[in-house]
């Protein structure tokens, strides 16, 4: 018999709401699936406190432990013109990751526990599982599983034709008096200096009438010094008028940009999720509804006692327009302020967040295609379908470097263990 019936590797947020979920499961049921979640001991494995954006529509259920909500948006571009709408039906929602992780603890119930254990390697099994991790004062475990969801960052992307990273820096700023509006934020400044590929930008998420985080982005092959995002962020604040601001605290971090493909399944008995499964969008780096509805789906068929397969939490079609757009920034075919600026000046912010939600159908999705840089897009297109279809026919020829595929993973339901 197994050590647990599911363990976690990883409590950031696709460890902690796939967690919550189950801890959710077991109070309908009346019966506790055995659930240990494996997370790196204090120490220079710990990840730091960090904020999560994402929207949804109306109330949801992070609702209570929201830092702040905006309903209204605004985007401004290079040349400093405002365009600004209501989110809706939308709404722009902010947690803080140690609210998120205090509460999941004290709600999980008794059937889910928090092991302080690092998690060396992973191992599959028909039965089962295996972990190998090392505890806080170097001891080692072994814990067995009848399944097991690793959360960690995925490896440095080497597949795909194109890698980016949407890098940034953070600052929690105070302001000596009041000079913000806590209903409406600018979800992207186009303003800023603009690197030779890709585009930078900042942000400012009012917190109340003194208080924000103000952020500043690139998407690019390599990150920046922190001295770099400093500088770039006392320019920004300037540009804002946000002088005299005090920083309370910071935050900083890269999420991987790539149309690579992330399989959810790495076993009989091993899956993964979060970013390490796909559940980041590859062109907006927004990781927390994919991880969520991936949770949600696990949650669903452990209740029922169906292989729990996380499903890819984007259309194909999605993430065919996602490459397009990635290799349009990363090859200088496009200008990353120009292509953002248009596609924000010529539709309403709801339905720009409906479709990098995944939430609208291709004839919409084609409108919106038309106010981009429609020439440069369209050859980018065509690029990307030449290289997709060249790439098919190698991996088809003999020798062909593809001819092995990765297990394909249906959107529809569980397959059986293999």
């Amino acid at each position: 018999m197994a050590d647990y019936d599911v363990v976690i590797i990883g409590a950031g947020a696709a460890g902690l709401t796939l967690a919550h979920r189950i801890g959710q499961s077991n109070d309908r049921r009346g019966a506790a699936l055995r659930t240990a979640v494996l997370e790196p001991p204090p120490g220079p494995w710990t990840p730091p406190p960090r904020t999560w954006c994402f929207w949804e529509a109306g109330p949801g259920p992070w609702d209570p432990l929201l830092t702040a909500s905006w309903r209204d948006l605004s985007v401004v571009g290079p040349d400093g013109a405002r365009h600004r709408s209501p989110a809706r039906p939308y709404v722009y929602k902010m947690l803080r990751s140690t609210d998120v992780d205090a509460h999941v603890r004290a709600s999980a119930g008794p059937g889910v526990e928090f092991r302080p254990l690092y998690a060396r390697t992973t191992r599959d099994g028909p039965e089962h599982a295996t972990v190998q991790a090392v505890g806080p004062d170097g001891e080692r475990s072994e814990l067995t599983a009848r399944w097991v969801f690793d959360t960690r960052p995925p490896r440095p992307p080497h597949g795909g034709r194109t890698r980016l990273l949407q890098h940034f820096r953070g600052w929690f700023v105070r302001l000596p008096e009041d000079a913000l509006d806590p209903g409406s934020a600018v979800l992207m400044d186009l303003r800023p200096p603009q690197p030779p590929g890709g585009v930078a930008f900042g942000y400012v998420l009012p917190l109340s009438r003194r208080e924000a985080l103000v952020e500043y982005t690139e998407f690019g092959r390599t990150a920046l010094t922190t001295a770099e995002y400093e500088r770039a962020l006392a320019d920004y604040c300037e540009r804002c008028g946000l002088h005299g601001a005090e920083v309370t605290a910071s935050e900083q971090g890269a999420i991987p940009m790539t149309d690579e493909s992330l399989p959810t399944r790495a076993g009989r008995r091993l899956f993964r999720i979060g970013a390490a499964g796909g559940a980041t969008r590859p062109s907006t780096g927004y990781t927390f509804s994919g991880a969520s509805r991936q949770a949600a789906a696990v949650a669903w068929a452990l209740e029922r006692g169906r292989v729990p397969v996380p499903p890819v939490p984007h259309r194909a079609r999605h993430l065919a327009m996602d490459a397009v757009l990635l290799r349009a920034l990363d090859s200088g075919r496009v200008s990353g302020a120009d292509f953002f600026a248009r596609l924000f000046a010529a539709n309403r912010l709801g339905d720009v967040l409906a479709f990098l939600d995944g939430d609208t159908g291709p004839v919409r999705e084609f409108a919106m295609g038309l106010t981009t840089p429609v020439a440069a897009m369209s050859l980018t297109s065509a690029d990307h379908l030449w290289y997709t279809l060249r790439s098919s026919l190698a991996g088809a020829l003999p020798g062909g470097a593809s001819r092995r595929r990765p297990p394909v993973v249906s959107r529809r339901g569980p397959a059986r263990p293999r």
